[in-house]
């Protein structure tokens, strides 16, 4: 390829010149290489944002008092803060740059427009800076991974489909590049799905400009979130980091990719078998026993292509082994891809039922997930930024000796913060399941686990504050690396034959070494299926190729789907299950702007130890009027599904303005600012309606006088207040709300039923709720 200076550099819109010469047909380009230095940049502040939220939220998990009270700044507003932040923020950028660099070598063509880079890039860093707005105010869905308000949403799917995924089609339609190369088969993959994801799992009613509800409940909702979860993992902090691995990796190495072959098998195999296995996040749910199991066997089988894409990339390194002693970039990767095939092969095993019994809800999966965000996207982005830093900037990196301190800091502040959190995780499945000799709980009390596991807490800290030290250093070298940047960069100009229309295969056709052989034809079909030539034809139609990916995930997406769909006819209602009242359901709307879920769950498994700890095991029929559903992921407290009726209004308005006056020992922050913002009546109104809208059956009086009626409710609430020993006047602050949807949560399974519910449901139905809630009572209590 020829190359002149930036002077050279041909004028136009993107950048590109497309007269071809008439004896060559070339065309001369150049690299847009600024659009790679504002992700790279991003990547690393929002990778200092996301680790510094994230130590803090660690800080505030063993110290809550810390927060005096404000709310903005609390466990459960900052969490998903933290986890957006890090997901979509740090890891986010880091995708882009990567797409961004590696797609226009591989295309040799400048990005489709500059244009639409330029509002890709300002639009994804407005998104995270309305995140880092909305979720400490408590303007959220309350779905992880999925918290940001249908405004944001809507934002997140016009830059992400239309902006990124339109450039990017429109760069490998007008690439100069025959083949597509692995890494863009994954990139593909992910503009696909992502969209696909985030669409349906955030179908909601909005109700105000920053409020909405979803259009699925309970069951529904639980399934639908879990599929768009897992899969979020799957097709955002998974194949564009394998794209990623496949382009950066060999280039570091300086060595091909290990095997073709084993490329194609991992990326179909991936693309198809990922997307089913969303239901094992909810075994022993009340989610139908068929389903979770369908999820189980197919994370079972995701375990043989994980492995196949860490294979391939540790495998790359044949030969180039001596690089990895000295070369920092090369331990990064290694490092990287190490912790993918752990966790790639701890998630499926985590999927088992016997295994999931006793870890989830625990701080196991906490460890996991961490193990695979710091370890895999962390090292690979690293390892990215820092074989960029010199080809970017056009400069040395400034210290190497500070890269490599990044890396052991890094590496070791990994393991102290996920070893702690998996012996955590291990203590609170064994103290929450142990029973003694009499069969009762040896541990009843659940603050005695939290006491318990906080050491291990304060060694997290430590490892994350060691991970973040390394952050730091990479923003140090990063910015000197800048600084000594050249007064002006070089854009080199590249030239390069346009592809002609018709396609002519280089050398002689392949020749079966099955040819004259006595075997079977069909032998002879098989082994030609196996070279996989048939797949060099698809890399060549970027188009067809982009359909064919789309056909696999929406063919798998089908099969869960359809069931989500069954699973919404087919939930057996409860006759004594009614819609929540006007100001329970503003309560329930205040538990989900704190963001509750965080530390609670509102689901209790059909296991002996759950069922004596926290009463009757959930069932499907209770969810119907729940959206969204807050089943949670982890128990930092108790279970809160039985929580109706079990203490007295005072005891939810002390324990509000100080857990530790009713519950010593909690690592709960106080939520005293409930107890004096005033409750807003008039705002109650558009959640009823919305509710109503999607079948919640309200008299006309609730719809049309909302306010009063919330009002004389809270009005009772306030008198039981007073005659147990507390202030005067609540109702007129927002904990009474919180205080009436916390006394109903899970009595109606238990309530008389009156001639007017015996009319809509019968004792048959009842029955049939207990059958298929989740078909594994008898197996679960085995199991405990």
């Amino acid at each position: 390829m020829a190359t002149v200076t930036s002077t050279d550099v041909p004028q136009g819109g993107s950048g590109d010149s497309h007269a071809a010469t008439d004896a060559g047909r070339m065309e001369q380009f150049s690299y847009d290489d600024s659009i790679v230095r504002m992700f790279a940049a991003a990547t690393i502040v929002w990778g200092l944002v996301a680790t510094f939220v994230g130590l803090t939220v660690a800080v505030l998990l063993v110290l809550p008092g810390i927060s005096s009270g404000l709310e903005w700044i609390n466990f459960a507003r900052l969490r998903p803060l933290h986890t957006n932040a890090a997901i979509f923020a740090f890891a986010g950028n880091a995708i882009f740059a990567a797409v961004y660099y590696s797609t226009q070598r591989l295309c040799k063509a400048r990005m489709w427009s500059d244009a639409l880079s330029r509002i890709h890039f300002w639009g994804w860093q407005l998104i995270i800076v309305l995140a880092a707005i909305t979720l400490p105010l408590g303007i959220t869905q309350s779905k992880e991974y999925a918290e940001l308000e249908w405004p944001i949403d809507i934002l997140i799917a016009v830059i992400w489909l239309f902006v990124f995924g339109g450039n990017f089609l429109m760069t490998l339609i007008h690439r100069r590049e025959r083949h597509m190369y692995v890494a863009l088969w994954f990139y593909i993959a992910t503009i696909v799905t992502v969209a696909l994801l985030h669409i349906f799992n955030n179908l909601v009613v909005p109700i105000g400009t920053w409020a909405s509800i979803p259009i699925y409940a309970g069951v529904q909702d639980a399934f639908m979130q879990w599929w768009y979860g897992h899969n979020a993992v799957a097709f955002f902090l998974t194949t564009p980091f394998l794209g990623l691995m496949y382009y950066f990796l060999p280039k570091a190495a300086e060595r091909p990719v290990f095997s073709y072959r084993l490329s194609i098998i991992h990326f179909w195999s991936l693309v198809f078998i990922y997307i089913w296995a969303g239901p094992h996040h909810l075994h022993f749910t009340s989610l139908p026993e068929w389903a979770s199991t369908l999820g189980m066997l197919f994370s079972v089988m995701l375990w043989m292509p994980s492995w196949g894409g860490m294979l391939n990339g540790l495998l790359t390194l044949r030969g180039a082994w001596h690089k990895v002693a000295t070369d920092p970039v090369l331990k990064f990767y290694v490092v990287g891809v190490t912790f993918y095939g752990m966790a790639t092969f701890e998630g499926p095993a985590l999927s088992v039922k016997s295994i999931n019994a006793f870890t989830h809800y625990t701080d196991w999966t906490i460890a996991h997930v961490h193990a695979g965000a710091l370890g895999w996207n962390g090292f690979m982005a690293f390892g990215m930024l820092y074989w960029l830093m010199p080809r970017i900037f056009q400069t040395k990196i400034w210290n190497e000796k500070l890269v490599s301190l990044h890396f052991w800091i890094g590496t070791l502040g990994i393991l102290l913060y996920i070893v702690p959190i998996y012996a955590a995780g291990l203590m609170q499945g064994w103290m929450w399941r142990a029973m003694d000799d009499t069969g009762h709980l040896m541990y009843p009390d659940f603050i005695e686990t939290t006491q318990s596991i906080v050491p291990l807490w304060w060694l997290r800290v430590v490892g994350g504050l060691m991970y973040f030290s390394g952050v730091v250093m990479l923003g140090v070298n990063a910015l000197m690396t800048w600084l000594h940047r050249p007064s002006e960069y070089e854009v080199p100009v590249i030239s390069a034959p346009r592809l002609s229309d018709e396609y002519h295969a280089p050398g002689k056709p392949r020749q079966s070494p099955l040819e004259g052989v006595a075997v079977l034809e069909m032998s002879k079909k098989i082994e030609s299926f196996a070279w996989m030539g048939w797949h060099r034809r698809w890399e060549r139609l970027p188009v067809k190729f982009t359909v064919l990916v789309t056909l696999a995930v929406i063919v798998a997406t089908l099969f869960e789907a359809i069931p989500a769909f069954l699973i919404r006819n087919n939930v057996p209602t409860i006759a004594t299950v009614k819609p929540y009242t006007p100001l329970e359901l503003a309560g329930r709307h205040i538990y989900v702007s704190e963001g509750c879920y965080n530390c609670h769950s509102q689901q209790i498994r059909p296991m002996v130890s759950e069922t004596k700890r926290y009463g009757e095991y959930s069932k499907p029929g209770e969810g119907i009027y729940d959206r969204p559903f807050q089943w949670g992921s982890r128990r930092i407290g108790p279970d809160l599904a039985r929580e109706g009726g079990k203490q007295s209004s005072f005891w939810h308005w002390t324990h509000f303005e100080n857990p530790e006056n009713v519950s010593p020992g909690s690592v709960m922050p106080s939520y005293v600012h409930l107890l004096t913002e005033d409750m807003k009546y008039d705002a109650i109104a558009p959640h009823v309606q919305a509710a109503a809208y999607l079948g919640a059956e309200y008299t006309d009086e609730d719809l049309n006088d909302t306010a009063a009626v919330a009002m004389r409710q809270a009005e009772r609430i306030a008198a039981e207040i007073v005659e147990q020993g507390g202030p005067a006047k609540t109702y007129e602050k927002q904990a009474v709300a919180l205080i009436a949807y916390l006394q109903r949560v899970g009595i109606d399974l238990f309530a008389e039923e009156t001639p007017e519910t015996a009319a809509e449901g019968t004792a048959s139905e009842a029955d049939s709720e207990e059958q298929t809630a989740m078909g594994a009572g008898d197996t679960a209590d085995d199991q405990s």
